[in-house]
């Protein structure tokens, strides 16, 4: 049996939507790899598992994303200032990136919310800055949600196509989510 297929055969299991939780809370945190990576499989296996399957990584997503935003908070008096002093000028977060976050944060968030850049280093940043955290949950909630909600929406429309795609690609799918996390990587660098 490929691993692709048994990797399908797994995902139809009903804990399975607690696994796509779990790693999209891993995802929001530390991972590198698109949440929608952990999507395909059980929806693609069995369509009536969109929903929740959608419900599952969106739940995730928020409460991975408030642990980053809590570990920035907390690490910013320890880790935060040497990484601030060592990397950057404590003087630039004051006068520059606190107002540009006040002027365009909900268009940051949006921007991390739907595209590959890492969400977790925006959590975790904008724990260090003291953002307001109920703005960027309700933010992060509407757009991240969103984004699976399409996903879901895709694959359960397509879900033969995709199955077939899937089992022909399913390597070459893995490493392409892979490098667009490292893309994602490399915008914020440019930042």
């Amino acid at each position: 049996m490929k691993f692709s297929e048994y990797i399908l055969a797994k995902s139809e299991s009903p804990a399975y939507s607690w696994i796509v939780f779990f790693l999209t809370i891993c995802e929001s945190i530390f991972l590198f790899i698109p949440p929608e990576v952990f999507m395909t499989p059980p929806i693609i296996a069995n369509k009536r598992r969109a929903v929740p399957i959608t419900i599952a990584a969106a739940l995730g997503s928020l409460v991975g994303g408030a642990i980053a935003y809590l570990i920035g908070m907390w690490l910013y008096d320890s880790l935060g200032i040497w990484l601030i002093e060592t990397f950057s000028n404590p003087e630039l977060i004051d006068s520059t990136i606190k107002p540009m976050f006040s002027k365009y944060g909900i268009l940051i968030i949006v921007l991390t919310a739907v595209t590959p850049i890492p969400y977790k280093l925006l959590a975790i940043w904008l724990g260090f800055i003291g953002y307001p955290i109920i703005l960027f949950l309700a933010v992060s909630a509407i757009f991240r949600t969103g984004r699976f909600a399409i996903v879901g929406t895709l694959l359960y429309y397509f879900q033969e196509q995709a199955n077939a795609i899937v089992k022909k690609y399913f390597w070459p799918l893995t490493i392409g989510a892979v490098i667009a996390a490292i893309l994602g990587i490399g915008l914020i660098s440019l930042f």
